[in-house]
């Protein structure tokens, strides 16, 4: 089509448009490059004797004129090329479809889910039109396929742009078939006008009009339907959505005051609509704030904050502003300026953009008032006019609060790098990196969760723990934003100095030359492999590797890599398509029920609704990983349930039990590579060990040496993942990981042992033993209900501790001390480096005025002396001799552990089946106690409403059983 669009435009004189939409100029295929191979036919067509093309002098009248001759030689030289053409059916047929473009594609995997190929389409009536020009579309040619029809059916995205010209051009037709697209002929919604359409979708819509002639179609129509009709929310699998990097400027840069909102327009800003921030409405590019202008005279809310890109204003965002500053209305643009065009890559401006150039422009176009935001504002310090003042992003919350009450327009220039950028410089050397790192004691953690919520980074993960959730930080996705340290939280420490420990591969070969030669399959058919991960992991450069060692093996291929917002943490789900003959290749995406092999680099990808929708019992492989990497989700609710054993049991209900296979590629990639990137190649070669990849090994080989990074990490970790599926008790043994096998679930007995060894740490033998002696009464009182039920007791067993063993002065102390804590930090860093403890003593800590909370401050080396001393002294401990006891945060954290005692001794004489259930929950309660300082004391009103709730639950239910 491209070259055809280039003679067109010569020969008619008209401008020509291409509509080039990801899933096919994004998509990698074999294709013959034989420029014989299309024959461009000039047709023979009277033109005007001055041609049609522009000149001058040229009046309207004579350029409408000229635009009638241009559109006859458009449709003469469309029909001469037969850009548009019959593809299926020359013979009598009754049902025509007519479709064009990406929706050609859907049409072709349609039918194939259908069961019909060109034979079947003749036996059951139906002729295809593969419309190569959307607009204006070539009367004689369609004329010609309708004849005989008795129905088309459209099938084109979004609007009818198609439909409505086949209307009209067969309208006189003596004879003309009914035309169907958007509805039926009833007006019902036939094919969705919004969104995208699907393969699925469009079979229904053909299966609605063919009907069930005979028992093969009806089975093909029964399996769509089985697609179509399984509902959403039958999905237990959480969604792996794309959000901010780690250390993203617009984590900070989005958020609003209390009783303020925003909106916001187009750039990675917009996904803060997904957050809990008061921003609930977007517009195009440019028209930042437009809708204010509308609304604002008619509402009594008189201020809004507008989020703009930096690349939309240089675009056409300051429009905006001098619409909004001539529509007199109060609102603070936001121009969140990052110094990159981070959605699409990191590509600079198409112009100079600055922070100075911005500010004089916006200044000049009668802003009330401008100011900086930085996270370096030092940098601007005698650079800007005078009237502007520059503040540091800590302060954004107060400046905001200032703005919000200056009538009239006023801007905010928030700058701070894109982190994605700060990465890809730091990878060149051409930004500094960061001397600090985070880093977080996991006994201190609490689980809050109050790190989350201020840094909004994704970095912090969750550390499942024998002493239930804490939280990591990831420091390889880490990009050293250091938000995270001002969580009210004695946990964390900054690394200053040093560099990230790198575990050494410790093979080099993995011996894969003496492995058997696994039976790959034959390609008498279609060969359908679906890769699903996440953005950055390399899933794209397995994707290329796999189709260059396709086509270095002589095979078809259609490759498709659908990447979204991949680089923000998103899914990655590619398509490979594989045959002998690529005249069998006529899509590009795996169509439902028809995937080979599914490679599952990341679980939630795999167990999705679109990857399930490829799955199909008999036909379909899994290989996974059995990694799970939490969801962007964890940040927002950080006691999420991630669901990972239903999630894996739905991936074994849509395949079949035996066709999924875990493998521990993370694990094992990291232990003997050193790098969890070697997952995925560890994962492939496990897959084509087992036959599951028909493609050379010699091809495969010669492509990873094309790719041309990490080469010998990559061929390596194929070697290993090929010899895991052979033997893998050598694999393990070689990265020193022990035995594949899941742990043991911990009885109630090793849970209470353990608890009271760390009871004995925390104060004394005789602090354990009230402890071991509670737990004894719970377990003796379910005893009585049920001898295999421990749900009661293993709930005390938990929230007891949770309660005593609350962490105050003395244990922070005692467990920045333990020695667990500096392995941890010697297993991670490496190199001269030390540490500083970011803490809140009471006494000493300076209000922060802005949020009303005690500051945080770093304390170097010194402080250890003191952590020992504090450590020894833990025996004051609740005692009129406790400097610290008498807060309102120990008192309260005393008062719980009593009352807790009172209420499990309580429960337990009164234990029945009838309120086993309310009273298990009861007891669980303090599972939900985190925190420290107002975070804790947030959580401990929310238990107690909690609590209070259940009581009334358990009297009601006492009073019921009683009267039974």
């Amino acid at each position: 089509y491209g070259l055809l669009g280039w003679a067109m435009s010569r020969y008619s004189g008209a401008w020509i448009g291409y509509k080039c939409q990801t899933e096919i100029v994004e998509c990698t295929a074999t294709v013959d490059v034989d420029p014989a191979r299309l024959g461009i036919v000039m047709p023979e067509l009277a033109l005007p004797t001055d041609g049609l093309s522009l000149r001058w002098p040229d009046g309207p009248h004579a350029m409408e004129r000229r635009i009638e001759h241009k559109m006859a030689a458009v449709h003469a030289f469309a029909r001469a090329n037969g850009i548009d053409r019959v593809v299926h059916g020359g013979g009598k047929a009754r049902l025509g479809i007519v479709s064009t473009g990406k929706s050609w594609l859907d049409l072709l995997g349609a039918l194939s889910a259908l069961g019909i190929d060109e034979k079947r389409a003749a036996e059951l009536g139906i002729r295809l039109y593969k419309v190569g020009m959307v607009w204006p579309l070539e009367p004689e040619g369609l004329k010609a396929f309708a004849e005989g029809l008795e129905e088309i059916l459209v099938v084109e995205e979004k609007r009818p742009v198609l439909e409505d010209q086949i209307k009209a051009l067969l309208f006189n037709m003596a004879d003309r078939p009914r035309v169907l697209g958007k509805t039926d002929e009833r007006g019902a919604p036939l094919l969705p006008s919004i969104g995208e359409i699907s393969a699925v979708s469009v079979a229904r819509a053909i299966a609605s009009r063919l009907g069930t002639p005979d028992a093969e179609l009806g089975l093909h129509v029964k399996t769509i339907e089985a697609i179509a009709t399984s509902a959403p929310g039958k999905v237990i699998a959480l969604k792996r959505e794309p959000y901010f990097c780690s250390g993203c400027p617009h984590s900070i840069s989005t958020l609003v005051p209390d009783g303020s909102r925003a909106s916001t327009g187009i750039g990675c800003h917009m996904m803060v609509i997904g957050m809990e921030r008061e921003t609930s409405t977007f517009t195009q590019m440019g028209g930042e704030g437009g809708s204010w202008i509308g609304l604002s005279p008619f509402t009594d809310e008189k201020h809004i904050f507008v989020n703009m890109g930096d690349g939309t204003y240089f675009h056409s965002g300051l429009l905006a502003i001098r619409a909004a500053i001539a529509a007199k209305v109060s609102a603070t643009y936001k121009i969140l300026y990052n110094d990159a065009v981070a959605m699409t890559g990191g590509q600079r401006h198409d112009g100079e953009v600055s922070v100075p150039s911005i500010v004089e422009q916006t200044l000049a176009e009668g802003a009330k008032r401008v100011v900086v935001v930085s996270e370096k504002p030092e940098a601007w310090a005698g650079v800007l006019p005078r009237s502007v003042t520059i503040h540091h992003r800590d302060e954004l919350d107060a400046v905001q609060r200032a703005l919000r009450d200056i009538e009239g327009v006023t801007v905010l220039v928030f700058d701070q790098v894109c982190a994605a950028e700060k990465r890809r410089r730091r990878k060149r050397g051409a930004y500094p990196v960061s001397p600090k790192r985070a880093f977080i004691n996991e006994l201190v953690c609490e689980g809050c969760g109050d790190c989350s919520a201020v840094s909004n980074c994704i970095s912090i993960e969750p550390e499942e723990t024998e002493f239930g959730r804490k939280r990591r930080i990831n420091q390889s996705s880490c990009n050293t934003d250091l938000s995270c340290i001002k969580g009210f939280c004695p946990s964390f420490v900054t690394v200053e100095g040093g560099t990230i420990r790198k575990p050494k591969a410790r093979a080099i070969t993995a011996g894969s030359d003496q492995l058997p030669m696994p039976a790959l399959a034959a390609l008498d058919r279609p060969y359908n492999m679906l890769l699903a991960g996440i953005g950055g992991t390399g899933v794209i450069t397995v994707s290329a590797i796999l189709s260059q060692a396709a086509h270095l093996d002589g095979f078809g291929l259609l490759t498709l890599d659908q990447t979204g917002l991949a680089q923000k943490n998103g899914a990655v789900v590619s398509h490979i398509r594989l045959a002998r003959d690529p005249d069998k290749l006529n899509t590009i995406r795996i169509g439902p029920g028809e995937a080979d092999l599914v490679l599952g680099f990341d679980i939630v990808v795999s167990a999705s609704a679109t990857s399930m929708s490829t799955f199909a019992r008999g036909r379909t492989r899994a290989v996974l990983d059995d990694h799970f990497a939490p969801t962007a989700s964890f940040v927002q609710n950080t006691a999420i349930d991630f669901h990972q054993e239903a999630t894996l049991k739905q991936l074994r209900r849509a395949a079949g039990e035996e066709a999924v296979t875990l493998v521990s590629a993370t694990k094992l990639g990291l232990a003997l590579m050193g790098d969890a990137i070697a997952a995925n190649m560890f994962l492939l070669g496990n897959a084509w060990q087992r036959g599951l990849v028909p493609i050379s090994l010699a091809s495969i080989d010669r492509a990873i040496e094309m790719n041309g990074a990490g080469v010998a990490m990559n061929r390596a970790a194929f070697g290993w993942g090929r010899r895991a599926a052979v033997d893998l008790a050598a694999v393990l043994n070689a990265a020193q990981t022990g035995s594949a096998e899941a742990p043991k679930p911990e009885t109630l007995d090793d849970m209470v042992a353990r608890r009271m060894s760390f009871l004995t740490d925390y104060q004394n033998a005789a602090y354990a033993h009230r402890y071991r002696k509670l737990v004894d009464t719970a377990r003796a009182a379910e005893a009585g209900l049920s001898a295999d039920s421990e749900d009661f007791a293993k709930a005390v067993a938990v929230g007891a501790f949770k309660l005593m063993a609350y962490k105050d002065e003395y244990e922070v102390a005692r467990l920045h001390r333990d020695q667990s804590f500096r392995k941890k930090l010697a297993e991670q860093f490496e190199g001269d480096f030390s540490i500083r403890h970011h803490l809140a003593p009471p006494m000493i800590s300076r209000i922060d005025p802005r949020t009303g909370h005690p500051g945080k401050i770093a304390f170097g080396a010194w402080i250890n002396p003191v952590f020992a001393m504090l450590a020894r002294l833990k025996g004051l401990r609740g005692t009129r001799f406790d400097p610290f006891g008498r807060t309102q945060e120990r008192r309260m954290e005393r008062r719980l552990a009593e009352e807790y005692e009172s209420l499990i001794s309580g429960l337990s004489a009164r234990l029945t089946k009838g309120n086993h259930a309310v009273a298990t929950e009861l007891a669980r309660l303090p599972e939900e106690v985190r925190g420290f300082g107002h975070v804790k004391m947030a959580a401990v009103e929310r238990f107690e409403a909690r609590k209070k709730a259940l009581l009334g639950k358990l009297g009601r239910e006492n009073r019921l059983e009683t009267a039974a």
